[in-house]
Order: structure tokens, then sequence, then C-alpha cells
């Protein structure tokens, strides 16, 4: 489990994650891209609430909105 760490920049504070979490919570092979289907039972959250957060995070932070 390592950990990442997104620099404070703009006024917004520094934020700490671990990484790989999605990735154990879908039950997907470090290395391998997760599935679309995958990340939608994530969002929905079909995969429970954790995974639903990190999925959020994903999308919201991690790709910065990008589809």
């Amino acid at each position: 489990m390592a950990k990442s760490r997104i620099p404070a920049k703009g006024g917004k504070p520094a934020i700490t994650f671990n990484r790989g979490g999605l990735h154990r919570s879908t039950g997907t092979p470090a290395g391998k891209p997760i599935s679309a289907s995958k990340h939608a039972a994530a969002e929905s959250g079909a995969l429970g609430p954790k995974a639903q957060k990190q999925e959020q995070f994903y999308r919201n932070v991690l790709k910065k909105g990008k589809p």
C-alpha cells in the first residue's frame, strides 16, 4: 500500500491517498486497466461505499474531470 501525495496548490491543501485502492476494490490486478463496467459499478455504489468514494476521487482529482 504505497501512499501518494498531491502537493498543495492554489490555496488548496495537499492530498494524501493510497495508490491502487480502486484496483483492490474492483478486484482488478495491478497493472491492468479497470474496465468501463467496473468503473460504472463503482460509481453507482454497487461495489460498496468505499469503492464509490474512490471512483469519485479518481474522476474528480486524478483525471481532473476528463471523460
